[in-house]
C-alpha cells in the first residue's frame, strides 16, 4: 500500500493498519454509535494529527460525549 493510500485507510495518527488498537478497530469491535465512535476517534488522535490542535479535538471529543448523554436524557 503506498503512503498517500495509508493516510486514506490507516492514517499512523489513528493507530495504523498493523496496530491491534486502531481507533477504528476499536470503534467496530466496541460496536459504539456515531457519537462515541467519534469521540474515540479523537481522543486516539488528540495531538498526533497535528500537535497544535490537540486541545481542540480533546473538546470535540466531549462535544460529542455531552451531544450522547443529552439524547440519552431525551
Amino acid at each position: 500500500m503506498d503512503t498517500n493510500t495509508d493516510k486514506v485507510n490507516h492514517p499512523a495518527y489513528y493507530g495504523g493498519k498493523d496496530n491491534p488498537y486502531e481507533a477504528i478497530k476499536v470503534i467496530d469491535a466496541w460496536h459504539l454509535d456515531f457519537c462515541l465512535g467519534n469521540a474515540v476517534k479523537y481522543i486516539s488522535r488528540a495531538g498526533k494529527k497535528d500537535p497544535q490542535t490537540e486541545i481542540q479535538d480533546l473538546e470535540k471529543a466531549m462535544w460529542y460525549i455531552q451531544h450522547r448523554i443529552d439524547q440519552l436524557k431525551r
